[in-house]
C-alpha cells in the first residue's frame, strides 16, 4: 500500500516510500490551510503500485482529516476504510483509466481558478513563463453534474485528448490537476492558482501583458551552464548552519504565501567568492540542507542541480561585496504588477518607502542572458526590483533583511491593489518623501 515519491533530492541514492494515507492527509490539510478549498469541498487521490486508489473521504471536515480517514478503493471495487470515499470518485477512476501515466489527482475550489471557471475562461499562461513551464496547456471541461459519471467522462476525455494537458478548468465548478505523484500535482495546482490570481490583479490595474513566443522560448531554454559536482563533497558545520538558515526562511516564505513550491531562489554569501543557494527542481516546501547548492567562482562544488537564477545571483554578489543575500520570488500581488508591467508604488506608505525605497521595473529577459547584468536600478540603496512577467528580486546585508524587504514589497503591492477598489491609492508628495529621507535615511 505504499507509494514511491519521485520528488527526491538529486543527492539521495534511493527513492522515498510514503504511506499514501499520510501523504493525502498532509496535502489536503495544506490546501485547506492555504484557503484553496472549503471544509466540505475538494478531494484528492493517489494510485499505488497495485492499482488501488487512495482517496479523501466524503463528509469529513477538510481541516481535520487524518491518515485514518483516508479510504482505499481496490482495483476490484472493494472499499476499505471508516468512511465512504469522496462522491467524486467516478472522475478520479475515469482519469486513471484514461491516463496510465497519472498517479495523483487534485480537485479543489481555489478562489482565483473558480473565478475563471465561472467566467468560462482559462488563464493565459503566456503572461507568466514559469507557470507555463510548470503547468503546460490548460483544458476546459463543460459543466456536468458534480459526482456524475458524465463529469468523469468529460474530465477524462479532456485530459486524454492531449497528454500535455494536466490541468482542467471545470465550468462553473472548480479545477482538476493531475501529476505523476501528489507533489507533482500540488506544484502544478499551486502554480496555476498563483498565475490566476496575478492575472486577476493585473486586470485591476491596467490589463495583462503577455509575452511573445520568442521570449517564452528564451525562458524555457535557459540553463545554468555550470559544472555540476560529484558525490564526495561534505559540508562543514558552518556551511550547514548557513544552509539551515536558508531552508528555514524558504519554508517561512511558503507558509506566508510569499513563495510557492515550484518557484523561488534564495542565496547567501558564504565567502568572498562563494555562495549557497536553493537548487532547481526541488519542492520549496520540502527543501533540506542537503538539497542546497554551493557555488564558488562560477563552479558548483556541492549539492544538486543549480538554479536557473545562479548566474544572476553571481553577478549581484560580484558587483556588490556588501550584499550578503539575494532572493528572487513570485507572490500574487507583486506578480499582478509584474504581469501588468506596472511598478509597485511604495510611496503610498512611509514605512514601505523607508524599508525598500522606490522599486524599479525592468523588462522581461534581462535575467535570461548567458551573461546577465545587474539592472541599474538595483543597488544597495534601492534593494528591490520588479522584472516584468517574471519575478521580484531583493538584496540585503543579511538574509532577514532581504526577506523583510520581499515581505514589505508584497504587502505594499497588496494594499495598493485593495486601494484600487476604493478609487485608487494616494501617493506621498516630494516634500513628504524628503522629510522621510532626512528623518530615517540621514538625507541620503
Amino acid at each position: 500500500m505504499m507509494i514511491t515519491n519521485s520528488m527526491t533530492s538529486p543527492n539521495q541514492q534511493s527513492e522515498i516510500v510514503i504511506d499514501p494515507r499520510v501523504h493525502l492527509a498532509e496535502a489536503i490539510g495544506l490546501i485547506y490551510r492555504r484557503g484553496m478549498t472549503t471544509t466540505s469541498g475538494g478531494n484528492l487521490s493517489e494510485k499505488d503500485d497495485n492499482g488501488d486508489i487512495w482517496i479523501t473521504p466524503a463528509g469529513v471536515d477538510k481541516g481535520k482529516i487524518t491518515p485514518d480517514d483516508i479510504t482505499r478503493v481496490a482495483k476490484d471495487g472493494e472499499i476499505t476504510g471508516v468512511h465512504k470515499p469522496s462522491s467524486e470518485l467516478p472522475f478520479h477512476q475515469a482519469i486513471y483509466a484514461q491516463r496510465p501515466d497519472i498517479r495523483a489527482v487534485i480537485h479543489a475550489h481555489p478562489e482565483a481558478l473558480v473565478a475563471f471557471a465561472i467566467a468560462g475562461l482559462t488563464p493565459n499562461l503566456n503572461a507568466m513563463p514559469q507557470a507555463r513551464l510548470i503547468c503546460g496547456p490548460v483544458g476546459f471541461a463543460p459543466y456536468e453534474l458534480p459526482g456524475s459519471k458524465a463529469l468523469g467522462e468529460v474530465i477524462a476525455n479532456t485530459l486524454a485528448g492531449d497528454w500535455k494537458v494536466n490541468s482542467v478548468i471545470l465550468e462553473n465548478h472548480g479545477v482538476v490537476v493531475v501529476g505523476r505523484d501528489l507533489d507533482d500535482a500540488f506544484q502544478r495546482f499551486e502554480t496555476l492558482e498563483l498565475c490566476a490570481r496575478a492575472l486577476i490583479h493585473a486586470h485591476e490595474i491596467g490589463g495583462v501583458k503577455v509575452l511573445r513566443d520568442d521570449q517564452l522560448d528564451q525562458f524555457e531554454g535557459l540553463r545554468p551552464g555550470l559544472v555540476e559536482p560529484g558525490d564526495d563533497w561534505v559540508p562543514t558545520s558552518e556551511d550547514f548552519e548557513l544552509r539551515h538558515e536558508i531552508c528555514s526562511i524558504v519554508k517561512r516564505a511558503c507558509r506566508q504565501g510569499l513563495m510557492i513550491s515550484s518557484y523561488g531562489t534564495v542565496s547567501m554569501r558564504a565567502g568572498e567568492k562563494e555562495f549557497v543557494m536553493t537548487p532547481h527542481g526541488v519542492s520549496r516546501r520540502k527543501l533540506t540542507e542537503h538539497d542546497l547548492v554551493t557555488v564558488r567562482e562560477g563552479v558548483v562544488i556541492s549539492g544538486g542541480r543549480p538554479s536557473r537564477a545562479t548566474k544572476l545571483h553571481q553577478v549581484i554578489y560580484d558587483k556588490y561585496p556588501e550584499i550578503r543575500s539575494v532572493i528572487t520570488t513570485q507572490a500574487p500581488s507583486m506578480m499582478g504588477h509584474a504581469v501588468a508591467c506596472k511598478a509597485i508604488d511604495v510611496r503610498t506608505n512611509p514605512e514601505s518607502w523607508v524599508f525598500v525605497r522606490d522599486i524599479g521595473t525592468v523588462p522581461f529577459g534581462v535575467q535570461l542572458t548567458d551573461e546577465p547584468t545587474v539592472p541599474d536600478c538595483l543597488t544597495p540603496l534601492h534593494p528591490v526590483v520588479l522584472v516584468e512577467n517574471d519575478c521580484l528580486i531583493t538584496i540585503g546585508g543579511d538574509l532577514m533583511q532581504t526577506f523583510d524587504r520581499m515581505e514589505v514589497a508584497e504587502f505594499t503591492a497588496r494594499s495598493n491593489l485593495l486601494a484600487q477598489r476604493l478609487g485608487g491609492a494616494k501617493s506621498m508628495n516630494e516634500k513628504q518623501i524628503g522629510d522621510l529621507r532626512a528623518a530615517f535615511l540621514g538625507g541620503e
